[in-house]
């Protein structure tokens, strides 16, 4: 795998953050916490998104990486929130793996 899919990925993971952070700031004292790590999780994404856009196109960068915040988000959800896991959202989130993926192989 090549750096810009290196970057891709970093930026997809970042990209978690900050909607992580916007939920954390939601918390009685956590805004101070919160909301400093959904700027740097947005301005770290942004930049990896745009390194890894010098060499994948645009279309398969940007749906791989808001794949990856998607599906990451949505595990955090889960695992941490509480959020349910229906069958029919977990279907969801694995089309939009297998999305990813098939960006991935298609490139």
């Amino acid at each position: 795998m090549g750096g810009a899919w290196t970057y891709l990925i970093l930026a997809g993971l970042c990209e978690v953050a900050w909607p992580v952070g916007l939920k954390m700031a939601q918390s009685p004292g956590r805004a101070a916490v919160g909301i400093p790590l959904a700027v740097v999780g947005m301005a770290l994404s942004g930049w990896l998104l745009f390194l890894a856009q010098k060499q994948i196109p645009i279309g398969t960068a940007y749906s791989v990486w808001t794949g990856i915040g998607a599906a990451g988000t949505f595990l955090l959800g889960v695992l941490v929130y509480g959020e349910g896991l229906g069958a029919v959202r977990l279907l969801g989130v694995v089309l939009v793996v297998l999305g990813v993926a098939t960006l991935k192989l298609g490139h």
